[in-house]
């Protein structure tokens, strides 16, 4: 049996043999010697061999160079596609290899048949077979193993051209799985993979087509079973797998992967290989799981697998990423740069994790680092403006951004972020110009439509605008597209009326100051508590905690302990790190879409955690934690606000007791305030971490305690407000639009009692209130329903029905 490399020096041979004019590639008169040479038996018309050649320069059509004809890489596929017999061909020509192929061939012999020769390697690099194949180390060992791949490149060939044929095989450039693992070969360059195209390719499975080829592949695949060894038919499974999966057929690749982790089970390669694949797939949780079983076979396994760490490292933090895991992706991102300082896609990862959860300084470190060693990276450039944008560094954000489309024009992202940059810098024409620039790559991009309309009406372009809303409406059919499309015709109707005096546009209103909004009624919310309180939803909403049934935390706290840790203050605690915190919250939020849970993560550690963290050592006090989000879970609040005590009691400080310290209460509070109510957000937080009480004797009981939670001034009491909230922000009013932004009022409704004009929660909480209606104070009564409204409607007719003179 000839190895791959004696193979391809023949076909090199036999090319050279009838490449009469040292062209580099073979014409119809050459390629007609050719075949009439190898088959010296057969008696050829000059129709046959116009045929034969007809078919030839047709069928390897991407082979043929105009002006040469047929190029040695054809003439090797004619052969890799069985149209020949290597072999038969060379002896029939009677062509021998020289001195030094014959001792590459005995070379490759004496080392038990694996590729090592540097001249077989060179060779190789000059046909088809993927790199890996021929790699000195992790290729192909055995001779029998390249019959499977040979006779595998067929069967996908030949799949391939039959559903092409049939219009089944399609391609997607938008599959963004594909090209997320920095490396998904076995070279040691951390560099983008080469494995994959940038084209997501998608086979028609349920084809006839597909079933006789999964079929001959098991034939394939029962050879590798057969092999002569364990250590045979592992590196036969494995090749089979690596072909598969340098074809995008993944969940074949992953059965032969999978078959080769059960061979050996202690080898990095099959699960770091099935890995991929199933990330690929999209079964984000599998591959993490098998990128931790590489990990555990690269760590076990001394300097052998050293090199392939740092990918591993960024392939598991690209699997958590994708089940919304980013401070625990942050981990493997850092460790994977540690370990090789130069791995620019680990530094942007990283960068792009760290962006995701808030920590922009961070971010910006690790990004510029990721530049400086790849200046031309697009990608690190859109994550490296995006965060100098949250730092409030606009025009430097706007520079980068702009370099990131330079080396990008087509970078959606990019595009997408500078016209939100735009928007908040209040020039509306340069984003719509962006988002127009996004549309024109990503047509269906509803968000970018919406924005577009967004600032094409800042710009003053109403129609234009209101031609993108009914384009966006068009890509999806959400509520608050049919409330904006509302809300543009209240303007152009206002605008009608106003006969140009400028009172009728949008924005036209006067802030009044605190004290002259009064309130009619106890039920009615005080201006500045409502501010407060939408703030705090706001929060909920982003973390979603509002779904997090608040008996869960006190399941968590009852079945899943910490260790207690010691701080520097040599104070007792129960804290743990900031990714295992990130997995306890996975667990309570397991409801939630990967993408939905990052931006819940992102919010938590801006607002809780990074003042729970205050030294920076990553460690979270997770009594506090759990006392701090429970009265913003679910259920009843007075069973809220027992699981905040419950968590402090959890604490070792207090455990084994019923009551809790005074000191610990205080804190509480404070940090509950600080962490909530923003307008006592600086003062209380250094309060909370100056001097506190040192006697720890004195206690407070349960109800003590709620006194102190429920205190308006010095408590938690705008909770009361915050579950009103939870209640009525859905309610939408019929008809009734607020008499300042001109949108659907959805939530409480406040009406002024005398001038008879309504506002929504926003505008109410801001004291907007409109030009035409000038008084020197404001009642307001609040309307949780448009049902409340008409009840004390009819009440009011009522009473004044009762107010008539008797008829006589």
């Amino acid at each position: 049996m000839a190895t791959r490399g004696s193979r391809s020096e023949k076909v090199k041979r036999i090319f050279q043999q009838f490449d009469g004019n040292r062209d580099g590639g073979l014409n119809r008169e050459e390629m007609a010697a050719l075949v009439v040479a190898v088959n010296p038996r057969v008696k050829f018309s000059d129709e046959q061999i116009n045929a034969i050649l007809d078919e030839v320069f047709r069928t390897y059509a991407e082979f043929i160079d105009p002006n040469k004809g047929l190029t040695y890489d054809g003439l090797l596929r004619t052969y890799d596609d069985g149209a020949g017999d290597v072999d038969r061909d060379f002896d029939a020509l009677g062509l021998e290899l020289n001195a030094a192929d014959e001792t590459t061939k005995g070379s490759e012999a004496a080392s038990s048949s694996s590729i090592t020769d540097e001249r077989a390697v060179d060779a190789q690099k000059k046909q088809r077979t993927a790199a890996w194949a021929v790699s000195p180390n992790h290729g192909i060992v055995f001779d029998e193993t390249w019959k499977l791949v040979d006779d595998l490149e067929i069967l996908v060939k030949r799949l391939k051209s039959k559903q092409e044929k049939d219009g089944k095989l399609k391609a997607d450039n938008n599959n963004n799985n594909v090209d997320a693992f920095s490396d998904a070969g076995w070279s040691r360059e951390l560099g983008p993979s080469s494995e994959i195209s940038e084209k997501r390719i998608y086979w028609e499975e349920s084809s006839h087509d597909y079933g006789v080829f999964v079929k001959e592949l098991g034939v394939l695949r029962s050879k590798a079973d057969g092999a002569r060894s364990r250590e045979e038919a592992f590196d036969g499974h494995m090749a089979i797998g690596r072909v598969l999966y340098e074809h995008q057929l993944f969940k074949e690749a992953l059965v032969s992967f999978k078959r080769a982790c059960e061979l050996q089970p202690t080898d990095v390669r099959p699960h770091f290989k099935a890995g991929n694949c199933l990330y690929v797939l999209g079964k984000c949780k599998e591959s993490k799981d098998e990128f931790l079983l590489a990990l555990e076979a690269a760590e076990s396994g001394g300097n052998q697998w050293a090199y392939l760490l740092p990918q591993i490292y960024v392939n598991l933090g690209i699997s958590l990423e994708g089940e919304g895991m980013v401070l625990s992706a942050c981990e493997y991102y850092r460790e994977a740069a540690i370990l090789c300082p130069t791995h620019f896609r680990a530094l942007k990862l990283l960068g792009s994790a760290l962006f995701g959860v808030g920590e922009y300084r961070a971010a910006v470190k690790a990004l510029e680092e990721a530049i400086y060693l790849k200046p031309d990276y697009a990608d690190a450039h859109c994550d490296l403006a995006s965060s100098l944008h949250s730092m409030g560094e606009d025009e430097r954000a706007i520079e980068v951004f702009q370099r990131a489309i330079d080396l990008k024009p087509g970078h959606v992202d990019a595009l997408y972020n500078l016209g939100g940059l735009y928007m908040d810098l209040g020039r509306f024409q340069r984003a719509s110009e962006m988002y127009t620039r996004v549309l024109a790559v990503w047509p269906n991009h509803w968000r970018a439509q919406l924005n577009k309309a967004v600032s094409l009406l800042g710009a003053g372009e109403t129609e234009e605008a209101k031609r993108a809303l009914k384009e966006a409406l068009k890509l999806t059919n959400r509520v608050e597209l049919h409330d904006a499309i509302s809300h543009l015709k209240h303007l152009q109707k206002k605008k009608g009326k106003s006969n140009g005096n400028g009172n009728g546009g949008e924005g036209t209103f006067i802030v009044v100051e605190p004290s002259k909004f009064k309130t009619v009624g106890e039920k009615t919310t005080l201006r500045p508590d409502l501010a407060t309180a939408l703030q705090i939803r706001a929060f909920q909403r982003v973390t979603r905690l509002g779904k997090c049934d608040v008996e869960a935390v006190r399941k968590e706290m009852r079945d899943n302990d910490v260790p207690v840790s010691y701080s520097g203050s040599g104070g007792p605690t129960k804290s743990i790190r900031k990714p295992n915190l990130e997995e306890i919250l996975r667990r309570l939020l397991n409801s939630l879409k990967p993408e939905t849970f990052q931006g819940a993560i992102k919010a938590i550690n801006e607002k809780i955690l990074s003042l729970l963290d205050d030294s920076g050592s990553g460690r979270v006090d997770m009594g506090m934690f759990y006392a701090v989000i429970a009265p913003l879970c679910s259920g009843h609040s007075d069973k809220r606000k027992r699981v905040a005590f419950d968590a402090l009691l959890w604490r070792p400080v207090n455990e084994g007791s019923s009551q809790i310290t005074k000191t610990d209460a205080v804190k509480y509070i404070k940090l509950l305030r600080a962490i909530y109510i923003p307008s006592h957000g600086m003062s209380e937080m250094l309060e909370v971490h100056g001097e506190e009480e040192t006697d720890s004797s004195v206690t407070v009981t349960f109800n003590q305690f709620l006194a102190m939670f429920d205190d308006p001034d010095w408590g938690f009491g705008i909770m009361s407000t915050i579950l009103k909230l939870e209640a009525n922000d859905r309610n939408r009013h019929g008809n009734q639009v607020c008499s300042v932004c001109r949108y659907p009022i959805i939530g409480s409704r406040f009406k002024e009692v005398k001038a008879r004009f309504s506002l929504c929660n926003q505008c109410y909480s801001e004291g907007k209130v409109p030009p035409s209606f000038k008084q020197e104070e404001y009642k307001f009564r609040e309307y949780g329903s448009e049902a409340e409204a008409m009840k004390a409607k009819c009440v009011c007719f009522s009473m004044q029905s009762h107010k008539k003179p008797i008829a006589t």
